[in-house]
């Protein structure tokens, strides 16, 4: 099964998401935007695992000790640059106290055989992707030149308290996120 470990978000900082993407996606129509209720702040990507390995993950996961932290999730962007943007993206933004749970969760996988990952950590909830080929290259493009009265979109903040290993099954019109277990925060 291909799964991943995430934090879940709450439900107001949902509703505020929902509705800036409603304002917002006439300026993208070609891209393809992601579904609220899939969101979540990935903290480490696994992919395909056995059944077995999902266990040896489950039980490795129970032994990560980290306190709760505050999360604020505020401004948008794009990645890899704004020049040449394929990902539409809100802000994750916390204390050392996420990197460290990222670092926790990496290293305690590496001793199950799960590699480290290499690239930096920049939490985000992506918003709305490019569409593959030629027509990605300016999807953005107006939604970037648009004015805004909002200098600043705020969607809210929460205490993260828990975090949960995620199945993510591929199905026509996205993906399908289901819980397998809870990790708490304490």
């Amino acid at each position: 099964m291909r799964i991943f470990i995430a934090l879940d978000i709450p439900t107001e900082v949902r509703e505020r998401l929902s509705q800036y993407v409603e304002r917002v996606r006439i300026y993208a129509p070609d891209a393809r935007w992601a579904r609220i209720e899939a969101l979540h702040v990935t903290l480490k990507f696994v992919g395909e695992a056995s059944d077995e390995k999902v266990q040896e993950i489950k039980t490795t996961l129970t032994q990560i000790k980290a306190e709760p932290f505050a999360v604020n999730f505020e401004n948008i962007g794009f990645f890899p640059t704004p020049r040449s943007a394929r990902v539409f993206w809100a802000g994750v933004h916390a204390p050392d106290a996420l990197k460290h749970l990222v670092a926790a969760i990496d290293e305690s996988l590496e001793k199950t055989g799960i590699a480290r990952e290499k690239r930096p950590y920049h939490p985000h909830l992506t918003l709305a992707r490019a569409p593959e080929g030629g027509a990605s290259r300016n999807c953005f493009r107006l939604l970037q030149e648009r004015p805004s009265a909002e200098a600043s979109p705020q969607f809210g903040t929460m205490t993260a308290l828990e975090f949960f290993l995620y199945q993510s099954q591929i199905m026509r019109g996205g993906s399908r996120y289901t819980k397998l277990q809870r990790f708490p925060l304490e």
